[in-house]
């Protein structure tokens, strides 16, 4: 290389472990944002970066060292985050199976990883991870400026970047003073957009990266070239069972949890609006809102819908955006979503017992009739991604099959359902600690999907019933008549082939294969 290489941001996933079989053809794959934010940044201050997505490349670790060897960064920063809350936990056995690959090759630059499960558990993850050598306790984004202004990235010099944990002379785990996070007042200079150039592609820009079936109204065509991008940071609710806020962490305890750090930051509509311009003029149309509660501050979203019904007047856009169930109430915001190109609204329902949702989710939908929402939102043209949660605390045999009953009469065109998770950096992971719940052994235990997973118990439940409920649950929703009358006519034949396809997949589980051996 001609020119120094200052950073290389690596993003490595353990899809097929973490999705099964339903990684070959199902599941999504996303575009890395927090690598292309980060990357941006750090051009923005004067260093040269590349990023290196192993996952949309599918590259073999033999694949990965060579490709590190001949690009010679000054540093590598595996970016583990993911298309789900979970997913900075699960993709860490990816991104550890590559650090170890690395470091028993003698590769001799230093080795740093950004994301929730190191944001959560920085000084475990260094005692259990030796091929790491320093981890970020927040976004990033100062630390790693920083960092990269360092001759040499030794111990010595660590000790005086906040925002780090790293290993000393003695092999003790140090967590640094905290690093602020960037202010609203400086999202568009500090995070100035995405480096989307710098991602690989097959024949057009994200091409090789893929929408959840479900945006793509079920149609494998529609999947790809797909984008995802973020307006705002964070969220301010403190919900027991996510762990989103960790980008938001200032302090340096052992343990870090989310709805300590509630807050959100916004880049202007001005500035956003520029890289769905971007996204548009490389012909991508079909696209993810990430944030967390994008629906949530008029300020913010109603002049950005607005001049995103300007850019989609020829209502080619297919985009999906989460939403808080009771900020999406009202008919003209509903209609001007719809116009903006914004097809599909993610709502966390998470259960049909209120008690159960209360709660855990901190006084959400108190005055809120689901059901009225839920037929605003498709009285407006708009589809719903209805989230559902079984295995919250309080939750039983019977208020689980409440949550699926409601889920079944609402009859919303994309379903999903997890087994609840003490996800590090949540409360419930806490919770669980202190009250010495048995916890997953292995990053793929925090997998949604994978053989090894293993959810929270609650009084009332083993975790392999909450994860067996589960699963014939979403093989009943796929399966119902309802549902699949209603696909069929919003979007044919071949979608309904599509679905029944997908359930034809068994997911393997090992905590019910136990209870039956044992049985």
């Amino acid at each position: 290389m001609s020119k120094k290489l200052d950073c290389l941001f690596l993003v490595v996933s353990s899809s097929k472990k973490s999705y099964q079989k339903l990684s070959e053809t199902y599941s999504a794959i996303e575009p890395p944002t927090w690598a292309l934010l980060l990357a941006q940044s750090m051009r923005a201050d004067g260093n040269e970066v590349k990023i290196l997505d192993a996952n949309a490349e599918k590259l073999t670790e033999n694949q990965i060292f060579e490709r590190i060897t001949f690009l010679n960064p000054e540093l590598v920063c595996f970016v583990v985050y993911g298309q789900n809350v979970n997913a900075g936990t699960t993709n860490m056995s990816g991104a550890i199976h590559v650090s170890k690959y690395l470091k028993e090759k003698n590769f001799s630059k230093k080795i740093c990883f950004v994301g929730s499960h190191v944001q959560a558990l920085p000084k475990e993850t260094l005692e259990k991870e030796k091929s790491i050598d320093f981890v970020f306790t927040n976004e990033g984004v100062y630390a790693l400026r920083n960092v990269l202004k360092l001759k040499n990235f030794e111990t010595e010099n660590l000790k005086n970047i906040k925002g780090l944990a790293y290993r000393n002379e003695n092999n003790e785990i140090i967590i640094n003073l905290p690093e602020k996070v960037v202010p609203t007042s400086r999202m568009d200079i500090d995070l100035p957009g995405y480096a989307w150039d710098l991602l690989p592609f097959k024949e057009t820009p994200l091409d090789l990266y893929r929408a959840p079936m479900w945006h793509a109204e079920y149609d494998f065509k529609k999947r790809s070239p797909y984008a995802s991008l973020q307006t705002s940071l964070g969220c301010m609710f403190k919900c027991n069972f996510c762990m989103i806020n960790l980008i938001n962490r200032n302090n340096n305890d052992e343990i870090g949890v989310a709805s300590d750090y509630s807050n959100m930051r916004f880049w202007s509509p001005d500035f956003i609006i520029k890289e769905f311009e971007k996204l548009i003029n490389m012909g991508v149309k079909t696209i993810r809102i990430v944030d967390e509660m994008f629906l949530l501050n008029p300020k913010y979203y109603v002049p950005l819908c607005e001049k995103l019904a300007e850019l989609n007047k020829d209502d080619t856009l297919r985009m999906w955006s989460y939403s808080r169930i009771d900020t999406v109430k009202r008919p003209e915001i509903l209609k001007l979503v719809r116009k903006a190109g914004i097809k599909w609204l993610c709502l966390g329902i998470e259960s049909g017992d209120k008690k159960v949702r209360l709660e855990v989710a901190k006084g959400k939908f108190e005055d809120v009739d689901v059901k009225d929402v839920i037929k605003k939102v498709h009285e407006a043209g708009i589809d719903v991604m209805a989230n559902y949660i079984f295995g919250l605390p309080g939750d039983d045999k019977k208020t689980i099959q409440k949550t699926f009953d409601l889920s079944l009469e609402l009859c919303t065109a994309g379903w999903n359902t997890y087994a609840a998770m003490a996800l590090p950096g949540s409360l419930l992971y806490k919770n669980a600690i202190e009250n010495n719940i048995e916890l997953p052994s292995n990053y793929e235990g925090y997998s949604f999907h994978s053989y090894e997973t293993v959810p929270l118990p609650t009084e009332k439940l083993k975790a392999y019933e909450i994860l067996k409920l589960r699963d014939e649950a979403f093989i009943k929703y796929h399966t119902d008549k309802n549902f699949l009358n209603l696909i069929e006519k919003k979007f044919g034949r071949e979608a309904v082939n599509n679905i029944l396809n997908m359930t034809k997949i068994k997911l393997n589980r090992k905590i019910i294969e136990e209870h039956i051996n044992a049985n």
